[in-house]
């Protein structure tokens, strides 16, 4: 995750839930991402608030779950592999690949050429992060498998120039959970955003109870009571995505959920999707406000995960330098 603004309950479902169960089922490596994050003015014109918003991420992985004793927390710079591999990479990748990236064009809007080129080659960088570890799973959201295909074509594109057919995995990706893609509460039809200019459209992790239930409250629904099957959702993007926070946050199926509350307002949906918000996230918000309190315990943290980061990326960049020419 990049550190840029706070995270949201759409990245504690679409990801950090999802990675807590992925660090009992495979060797995982967590990392936040700050390299990405100066690749846009937002990022790179604020170095203090940058160094806060690291640990920020740092202190929400591990609030949510994330167990630094097991698996490597660390941000990406701290890796000097990262920017190294990237390199070589940007020489494998090729500009009409670059050309296709739609989040480019989405990131850039109107003005490309105001866009820094870190943000045109972002997706490059994504691959480094992936492939210097040889990683093989990579958990995505939707809109990043784009950017995973990109990883995969660099990938066999590396293999094939230097004649080492698996030298490189081709990273799968992995997108779990009922509630990847969590909405606007302003919008249903837009996904949760840390860059939406409205607080009110996005439950931060670090808001407190009072004001998650304000929000919730406040979110935009329709007229129409809640529904008793799935197929009545349709046309209806507020009411499916309160329902799927639902049934995200009680571990349970998007048909149960819509079967516990069929017909009801939602008034009084929203007062029992609300308690359970805040009773997922309270533990979270003061674990979070715990690790805060020590930046120095961050510090150690990620300090340690980037160590032992370090130590499967450098093989690994030795061996592209090897392969490349750069070391005989």
């Amino acid at each position: 995750m990049q550190p840029t603004n706070a995270l949201h309950l759409g990245n504690y479902l679409g990801a950090l839930k999802n990675w807590v169960k992925m660090q009992e089922q495979m060797p995982c490596l967590f990392c936040v991402v700050d390299m990405h994050a100066i690749t846009a003015e937002a990022g790179y014109a604020k170095p203090e608030e940058l160094a806060r918003s690291i640990r920020a991420v740092a202190a929400a992985y591990i609030a949510a779950g994330v167990d630094p004793a097991r698996t490597p927390i660390f941000n990406q710079s701290r890796v000097h592999e990262h920017a190294e591999l990237a390199w070589v990479l940007n020489c494998v990748a090729r500009l009409g690949w670059m050309d296709r990236m739609t989040q480019f064009k989405e990131k850039s809007g109107k003005h490309k050429e105001r866009a820094s080129v870190g943000l045109y080659t972002y997706p490059v960088l994504m691959a480094a992060d992936i492939l210097v570890y040889k990683a093989t799973h990579v958990p995505v959201g939707e809109d990043q498998k784009q950017h995973l295909e990109l990883a995969r074509d660099i990938a066999q594109k590396f293999n094939n120039d230097y004649a080492a057919p698996d030298f490189f995995p081709l990273p799968e990706p992995v997108i779990t959970g009922p509630a990847t893609r969590v909405m606007s509460l302003r919008d249903g039809t837009k996904k949760m955003s840390k860059s939406d200019e409205s607080d009110a459209s996005r439950i931060n992790l670090t808001d407190d109870a009072d004001t998650i239930a304000g929000k919730i409250k406040r979110a935009k629904t329709d007229m129409h009571p809640l529904p008793d099957h799935k197929d009545q959702l349709k046309d209806r993007p507020e009411a499916e995505n309160l329902l799927n926070l639902f049934a995200a946050l009680s571990d349970q199926p998007l048909e149960a959920t819509i079967v516990q509350f069929a017909g009801q307002q939602f008034s009084g949906f929203k007062t029992a999707l609300a308690e359970l918000t805040v009773a997922k996230l309270e533990p979270i918000n003061a674990q979070m406000r715990r690790l805060l309190a020590d930046p120095g315990e961050i510090d150690r943290v990620l300090k340690d995960g980037a160590q032992r980061a370090a130590a499967i990326a450098a093989p690994v960049m030795e061996a592209v330098k090897r392969k490349v020419g750069f070391l005989s």
